[in-house]
């Protein structure tokens, strides 16, 4: 028996929905469109799969109670997940750091972080651990 069980994480069904979306238009498609196209596409093909979403969902970014910007996510899948897309050639920390960032100031707990500018699909799981001891703050990082 093997001694790798793949653990359940909350939402599991769901962000496994959402990077099927993710693969299907890597399919499609493959790397070398800006980031634009890519959103569009994954805009279609959730819309294909019944789930329901925010596109481009500015979000307010507030320091001591006063709002100082705006950022904006690509999107917000079934009010659970947030997702963020990215053409490079390489996902990098500050990317990490982005969506993390982002997850804490919404109090979220889940978002999925997709590169499809690399010569194979990437995503990575973030998830809000219950120990803060991990390595980015509390956050669970999985690659996939």
């Amino acid at each position: 028996m093997n001694a790798l069980i793949k653990r359940k994480y909350p939402e599991t069904e769901l962000t496994d929905k959402i990077a099927g979306c993710a693969a299907e238009v890597y399919r499609i498609l493959g790397n070398g469109f800006q980031e634009v196209i890519y959103q569009r596409a994954m805009g279609k093909e959730m819309c294909r799969q019944r789930l329901k979403f925010a596109r481009i969902y500015d979000m307010s970014i507030f320091y001591k109670g006063a709002s100082i910007g705006i950022r904006r996510i690509n999107f917000i899948v079934e009010g659970k997940v947030m997702v963020e897309l990215k053409a490079v050639a390489q996902l990098e920390e500050d990317h990490l750091d982005q969506v993390i960032n982002h997850l804490e100031a919404y109090k979220m707990k889940i978002g999925l972080l997709i590169n499809f500018g690399s010569r194979n699909l990437q995503y990575k799981r973030l998830i809000k651990s219950k120990s803060r001891s991990i390595i980015k703050s509390g956050f669970d990082v999985l690659d996939h």
